[in-house]
């Protein structure tokens, strides 16, 4: 490994803040060193949200990255926001779904992910965001499958257990 320094965003209420803690919390159970970098706009749902993510196996100076080896787009606004940020040969993730056009750029890999498709036939939309985060981790191999699952173990507890097997089922593309 090296350092992956990694943008997810999206409108509050996707999820994708989420994400980018649970990529951090996973670096963190593996040893690896990991900053997480919220930003997000004053409305509760709806308004802008974003975070950066930087993952290293060695000390992370500044969480601040100006150009990223990995970008999530869950809607249009942040697709072109962050695709131009993305280095040569980067990867670009963004949710289909939401999203009509294809990447603009053809010196990175795309994935476009049908999300709400995916999270639909898994009978609930909430769980978009772990679609997302599973073909994340399983193209990039940032953290482990397993490293995520343990991290689910911890921030989903009380009644939120109830939807670990539902979150890993998304997770995992099933």
């Amino acid at each position: 490994m090296s350092t992956y320094k990694m943008f997810f965003a999206g409108s509050g209420g996707q999820g994708v803040l989420m994400m980018g803690q649970i990529v951090t919390y996973a670096a963190m159970l593996e040893g690896k060193e990991a900053t997480f970098l919220p930003s997000y706009g004053p409305e509760m749902r709806g308004g802008t949200a974003n975070c950066t993510v930087v993952v290293s196996d060695k000390p992370v100076s500044c969480p601040i990255i100006y150009e990223a080896d990995i970008a999530v787009a869950m809607n249009l606004p942040s697709m072109d926001k962050f695709e131009p940020m993305l280095k040569k040969g980067g990867k670009l993730f963004y949710n289909k779904s939401l999203i009509e056009r294809d990447q603009n750029r053809d010196d990175i890999e795309a994935y476009a992910i049908d999300i709400a498709g995916r999270a639909a036939a898994l009978g609930n939309d909430k769980v978009a965001n772990m679609v997302m985060l599973g073909e994340v981790v399983r193209n990039t191999g940032v953290v482990s499958i397993e490293s995520v699952f343990h991290v689910f173990e911890k921030v989903f507890t009380g009644r939120k257990a109830a939807l670990i097997p539902l979150n890993k089922q998304a997770f995992l593309g099933e």
